[in-house]
């Protein structure tokens, strides 16, 4: 029987195994750096993407705050207008108020009383004067209190002078002003 020598073909044969495992060890390897490189790629283009995202969203918020401010501006502009527009109102309503006071006062002062100072705070009107006798501040009292424009009389102080021969009274009323009604009060 012949005998055939094996061994340089085994010996062959594994160097050839080990030279293809050697190449698909590296083919892997290399594959699995593909892999991961690719992988890493895509999540850094990712994140691009969410950084690109979230900076528009940012970009827009602070648009709107400044939007926000302005509205908040114009709100108190508004506030502030608005106040003005009530002020400006009620001296329109309040001007022919004074006209119908000082008439007022005119027609309701009696006779032998005259009038030496008026201030007026507000709605409360000081009257001072001086009258003939205190009956003629009395008298005054009533027809103020009778009155459509004045209202509420509260007597200061009346003290009796004497200049020469004559004597009279100094007196200081309180008088409250009654303003005009609205016409949307008159409706109620």
């Amino acid at each position: 029987m012949p005998r055939i020598n094996l061994l340089p073909w085994r010996e062959e044969e594994r160097k050839k195994r080990q030279r293809d495992f050697g190449v698909a060890m590296a083919g892997g390897v290399v594959t699995a750096i593909a892999c991961i490189l690719a992988v890493l790629f895509i999540y850094s283009q990712m994140i691009d993407n969410q950084d690109d995202r979230n900076q528009r969203l940012n970009d827009e918020i602070a648009e709107l705050q400044k939007s926000i401010e302005e509205i908040d501006g114009l709100e108190r502009q508004k506030e502030r207008l608005l106040a003005r527009m009530e002020i400006i109102e009620q001296l329109q309503k309040s001007r022919p108020e004074i006209v119908h006071l000082f008439d007022e006062i005119a027609r309701q002062l009696p006779e032998g009383v005259y009038l030496t100072g008026m201030t007026q705070r507000g709605s409360r009107i000081e009257l001072r004067g001086i009258a003939q006798s205190s009956t003629r501040v009395s008298a005054l009292m009533r027809q103020i209190d009778a009155s459509a424009w004045m209202m509420d009389p509260e007597v200061d102080r009346v003290e009796t002078t004497s200049k020469g021969s004559s004597r009279q009274a100094e007196f200081i009323v309180y008088v409250k002003q009654e303003h005009a009604k609205d016409a949307s009060e008159d409706l109620r």
